[in-house]
C-alpha cells in the first residue's frame, strides 16, 4: 500500500514550488480614460505591450486591481494594473502577494520616473520610492524594498512646472517613438529580472 504520508508530502512540495515559480508583475499607473496615455501611466503602457506581445489580456477584476496572467521564461506571471489610484497601490500589491504567498523577491514593479529622459529606463535590485508615490506605498504595505523595478523615464518638468501637472500630462507626440522605445526596452529586460539575472539586464539596458 502506499505510503500516504509521503504521497501527501510530495503534493505539498509540489504546490510550494509551484509558488515559488509566480512572479507578480505590477504596472503603476491611474485608472480612467483621461489618464491612459499620460506620463504617469507608464506601468499601465508596459503591461498593456505585454499583453499584446504575450497575447494574454486582463480579464480578471481581484485584489482591487485588474489582473491576468502569461508564462514567461518557464515561470507563471501574474500581471496586475492597481485600480487604487497611483497614492494607494501597495493596498492592491499586498493582497496579491499575501492571497499567492509571495515574497519581495517574486515582485517586479514597472513604473515612471522623472529623473530619466523619455526613452531612457533604469533597472534596479531593490532602493528607495525615490519620490515615486506608487512605489512608496508598496515599500509602506509590503515592509521592504527589496523588490526589482523598471523605471521609464518621462522627463523632468520645466522650471516652474508643477510636478503633478507634469506626470497628470500627455506624453507629448514628439516624443512617443523614444516613449514606445523604452517600453519595448522594459519588455526585453524583463525575462532576465524573471531569471534572476538583473546584473545582466542593468548591463544591456540602463
Amino acid at each position: 500500500m502506499a505510503d500516504l504520508n509521503a504521497l501527501f508530502k510530495l503534493i505539498s512540495r509540489s504546490d510550494s514550488d509551484a509558488d515559488n515559480k509566480r512572479i507578480l508583475v505590477c504596472g503603476l499607473g491611474n485608472p480612467g480614460e483621461k489618464y491612459v496615455y499620460t506620463r504617469h501611466n507608464a506601468g499601465f503602457l508596459f503591461l498593456d505591450y505585454l499583453c499584446q506581445m504575450q497575447k494574454t489580456r486582463l480579464s480578471k477584476v481581484r485584489f482591487k486591481s485588474v489582473c491576468g496572467e502569461c508564462s514567461m521564461s518557464g515561470k507563471k506571471l501574474i500581471l496586475m494594473k492597481p485600480q487604487t489610484f497611483m497614492n494607494n497601490s501597495g493596498e492592491a500589491v499586498r493582497e496579491a502577494m499575501d492571497f499567492y504567498k509571495l515574497g519581495p523577491a517574486d515582485l517586479v514593479v514597472i513604473s515612471d520616473d522623472l529623473s530619466l529622459p523619455i526613452g531612457r529606463i533604469r533597472i534596479r535590485r531593490k532602493g528607495s520610492h525615490g519620490g515615486q508615490n506608487g512605489l512608496k506605498s508598496i515599500i509602506n504595505h509590503i515592509g521592504s524594498e527589496e523588490f526589482a523595478r523598471i523605471k521609464i523615464g518621462v522627463g523632468q518638468p520645466p522650471e516652474g512646472y508643477d510636478y503633478a501637472d507634469w506626470v497628470l500630462s500627455d506624453i507629448p507626440k514628439p516624443n512617443q517613438q523614444d516613449f514606445f522605445n523604452a517600453i519595448e526596452n522594459a519588455y526585453k529586460a524583463l525575462p532576465f529580472i524573471i531569471e534572476d539575472k538583473i546584473d545582466c539586464a542593468m548591463n544591456l539596458y540602463n
